[in-house]
């Protein structure tokens, strides 16, 4: 049967309202979303959870219906509003994808009520693991106003893998120019000042894996075996020191795999949720 969505506002610490979508039946999941984008990519992630669980997507702030973000970025406004999220639904597993799961996994590390963490691709930084040398070169640009270059960099820098990142640097910024074109394109190209605020504070975080072994949740580190090769290594070093964690390796599944929604993914997310837990969540 199909379900309907459900939208409430949820009041945040600083007063603001954040703007909850929620959809399905069952124990509750929220999810914070990555950089670049909106809800709007994960609607099809929830819809597949939503016969067994209620997701909860919201948009963080700076984007779509949400607030205002506050300046400088610091990313304890995000947190902040995770908590609210929390409080407010009762839920206590939580999937943060790309930026959100670093939100996300900064919230664990806080004793936030999180009973489960899934996290694919977390945007994590560990021992210099992640390349950064793109990032000065992009925010130039981007101040500069030259957006399709500094989208060009972007990509390049983060899909390391991809042919296209190979491509002459003049070649990759005509194609982002025909990409900035498209509904979703010309959405990133807006957000893509935020995105490198954002990348520039999980860099500032880098370090040994070891800062973060007091989050105790139960935490799913799943990334695609098609995408950078970055994560792999990164999610090994994060469950070598986390008590309760796992590494997936995602067969068929690229960064934007958690969007796609595919079955072998969101059945493996389900049956994470679905176990138990062994201790009770921080802060509970």
């Amino acid at each position: 049967m199909e379900q309907d969505w459900t939208v409430r506002r949820v009041p945040a610490a600083d007063g603001a309202d954040i703007v909850l979508h929620s959809i399905g039946i069952g124990p509750g999941i929220v999810v914070v979303h990555g950089g670049g984008v909106t809800i709007e990519t994960y609607r099809r992630l929830a819809i597949r959870l939503a016969d067994r669980f209620t997701v909860h997507l919201y948009n963080r702030r700076g984007r779509a219906d949400a607030a205002a973000r506050a300046e400088p970025y610091d990313g304890e406004q995000d947190i902040d509003d995770l908590a609210a999220l929390l409080a407010h639904t009762g839920a206590r597993d939580v999937i943060g994808h790309s930026g959100g799961g670093f939100i996300a996994l900064r919230a664990a590390a806080r004793r936030l009520p999180i009973s489960r963490l899934a996290l694919y691709d977390p945007a994590v930084q560990v021992d210099g693991l992640t390349p950064t040398a793109w990032l000065p070169g992009a925010r130039e640009a981007a101040r500069a106003g030259d957006i399709a270059r500094a989208m060009a960099l972007t990509s390049a820098g983060i899909n390391t893998h991809s042919a296209a990142s190979r491509l002459p640097l003049g070649l990759q910024v005509a194609i982002c120019r025909l990409f900035l074109r498209t509904p979703i394109g010309r959405a990133m190209g807006e957000l893509l000042p935020t995105t490198l605020d954002e990348s520039a504070l999980i860099h500032r975080h880098d370090g040994p894996p070891e800062q973060w072994a007091g989050v105790d949740a139960a935490v799913l580190l799943a990334c695609g075996a098609d995408g950078p090769p970055y994560y792999p290594p990164t999610n090994e070093a994060l469950a070598r020191v986390m008590p309760h964690a796992r590494t997936l390796l995602v067969p068929r599944a690229g960064h934007d795999a958690l969007n796609r929604a595919p079955r072998h993914l969101v059945d493996a997310l389900a049956a994470f949720f679905a176990a138990p837990v062994t201790s009770e969540p921080a802060g509970s």
